[in-house]
C-alpha cells in the first residue's frame, strides 16, 4: 500500500500541476467498500468551486487509466481551507509562527496530539511551543495528521 501511495501521490501531482495548481497534498483512507481520495489543492489565486471540478474531471480520467486504485472510490478535491492540512516540511517552514494542531502515529512522551505554535522545522523534525511554553520536536514521519488551527 505504501509504494503504492507514492504511485497515486506522482499522478495525482502530474495532473493538478499540468492544469497549473498547487497541489498541498493526498489523503487516502481506504475502505473495501469505498474508500475516499481527498486531494487538496491551491493557486495564487485561490480555489473557486470550478476550480476543484476541473481538477476532479482532469484526475478522474487519469485515474482511470492509471488505475492506481483498487476497488471503487470516492475522489474529492478540495482548498485547503481555514484549517489547512499541512503535508511537508515546505508547509511547516512556510506556516512558521501559526497555531496549529498535530496528531501523531504514536506517543511522544505520552502525547499523540499537540496544539502550539509552529516553530518550522528543527533537524527534520516539526518543532512547536504548546500553551505551557514548552517546546515538542516531532519527527515528519511520525506525524499522522496536521492542520492550521487558525484563533477563531
Amino acid at each position: 500500500m505504501h509504494h503504492d501511495f507514492q504511485t497515486l501521490k506522482r499522478i495525482v501531482a502530474a495532473a493538478v500541476q499540468t492544469l497549473g495548481y498547487e497541489l498541498v497534498g493526498v489523503e487516502f483512507h481506504g475502505q473495501r467498500a469505498n474508500a475516499l481520495l481527498r486531494v487538496y489543492i491551491d493557486s495564487e489565486q485561490g480555489i473557486t468551486v470550478e476550480d476543484c471540478q476541473r481538477v476532479s474531471h482532469q484526475l478522474s480520467g487519469v485515474l482511470e487509466v492509471e488505475d492506481p486504485i483498487a476497488g471503487p472510490y470516492t475522489l474529492e478535491v478540495s482548498s485547503p481551507g481555514i484549517d489547512r492540512p499541512l503535508f511537508e516540511a515546505k508547509h511547516f517552514e512556510r506556516f512558521a509562527g501559526a497555531e496549529i494542531r498535530l496528531q501523531l502515529r504514536e506517543l511522544l512522551d505520552g502525547r499523540r496530539k499537540l496544539t502550539g505554535r509552529l516553530l518550522g522545522m528543527r533537524d527534520g523534525a516539526v518543532a512547536l511551543v504548546d500553551g505551557e511554553g514548552r517546546e515538542w520536536r516531532a519527527p515528519l514521519d511520525q506525524i499522522e495528521k496536521a492542520r492550521l488551527a487558525p484563533k477563531l
